[in-house]
């Protein structure tokens, strides 16, 4: 079976939620590669700018018209959206380490993974 197959059944299975943990892991796991190789500084510039670009997409979606989640969550997306550009900035610059934004997005998989969990339970149910 080609990439393409794989591809396509798993864009019909995989929920918004599943697919955005699943982006998360992959920008962290490539960020928790990069620190265990001693990486810092301008050498960490790689994975932060695909972690910026994530969480610039997750702002942009938020400010969108039409966002259905509830306004305070968007707020919060956007304002950790800001945090981890001028955070990335820093850790670039070799004032701070990778290490807090590798524990936030560690900690939205968690929400997304737990969220998942209650809809493939109601689910289940229904």
């Amino acid at each position: 079976m080609s990439v393409h197959a794989y591809q396509k059944a798993r864009n019909i299975i995989e929920t918004p939620r599943s697919t955005e943990h699943r982006l998360m892991g992959q920008v962290t796991g490539e960020m928790i590669a990069a620190a265990a190789a001693g990486k810092s500084g301008v050498a960490l510039a790689g994975c932060l700018h695909h972690n910026r670009e994530v969480w610039s997409a997750f702002s942009s979606a938020c400010a969108a018209p039409g966002n259905e989640l509830p306004v305070a969550l968007r707020g919060q997306i956007i304002s950790i959206a800001l945090w981890v550009d001028r955070h990335s900035s820093a850790v670039i610059g070799g004032r701070e380490t990778i290490d807090a934004l590798i524990d936030v997005n560690r900690s939205v998989m968690d929400g997304l993974a737990a969220s998942n969990d209650a809809a493939t339970a109601m689910a289940a149910n229904a």
